[in-house]
């Protein structure tokens, strides 16, 4: 058996892709959130140390929602094991869609279409929605989408493709680039995010605006997720990447 250290460096020798993007001032944030701001305590020609203090929001960026973020009693970002940090990770393409359709939703028949071509999706994996959004990071108008309405018409997953996911796959986690889970059309028909609801009543966690998923291939990667210990929080921003063989 592989020991500890072997397993680094064969670990090491993998395609490694950070899934995170870069929290400053000028990205898109969730509207209940104000923009980061930094304040510079002391520095290196006054003090000998550089020294600063962030404040920004739990949902800036690329962050972790555990599930009592909107589960009563649901597990808070402590009580997910480090084990459930690490997952095979499985990515469906559907960036030419999103492409077509700014609203599109994550169907049933998505998911089997994957299926058929890279295999059955396991029990404990981490299933993430590639739409290609990311780029958008740095405009809040077009990166929320709004239409002349006022709905924000943003890709995300239908509820029923949440339900197969988390009854019939069993999976551990979802991701997506957004930030939220719900395709902006269909939440405002329902008038609330049911879709990330649902997901997070089930007691999994999320990961939301994702970077770089349509770097990754389908299948046979792995996903990190590490983020700071922050007593009681519910959801912070949080440091992913995805691992894999590099094709030659």
């Amino acid at each position: 058996m592989m020991n500890t250290q072997e397993l680094l460096q064969v670990l090491k020798s993998k395609k490694w892709q950070s899934l995170t993007h870069d929290v400053s001032s000028d990205m898109a944030i969730y509207q209940a959130f104000n923009p980061l701001k930094e304040r510079i305590l002391t520095t290196l020609e006054e003090t000998g140390s550089d020294n600063r203090e962030y404040t920004l929001g739990t949902s800036h960026g690329t962050h972790i929602d555990a599930p009592a973020h909107f589960m009563a009693g649901g597990r808070i970002l402590s009580e997910i094991p480090l084990k459930e940090r690490y997952l095979p990770l499985y990515v469906l393409h559907l960036e030419d869609k999103v492409a077509q359709d700014s609203g599109y939703a994550v169907t049933v028949q998505d998911i089997l279409d994957y299926e058929a071509e890279y295999g059955r999706i396991p029990a404990g994996a981490f299933v993430a929605f590639s739409s290609r959004w990311y780029p958008r990071i740095h405009s809040q108008a077009d990166f929320t989408n709004e239409n002349e309405e006022g709905v924000e018409v943003t890709p995300g997953w239908s509820l029923e493709a949440l339900e197969f996911l988390s009854r019939d796959r069993q999976i551990t986690a979802i991701g997506h680039e957004t930030l939220n889970t719900d395709a902006g059309p269909q939440a405002a028909q329902a008038g609330d995010l049911v879709a990330q609801r649902y997901w997070l009543n089930e007691n999994k966690f999320q990961v939301e605006v994702m970077a770089n998923l349509d770097l990754v291939p389908a299948s046979g990667a792995m996903i990190m997720i590490n983020c700071p210990h922050i007593k009681d929080a519910v959801a912070f921003p949080a440091e992913v990447i995805a691992v894999w063989d590099e094709l030659e």
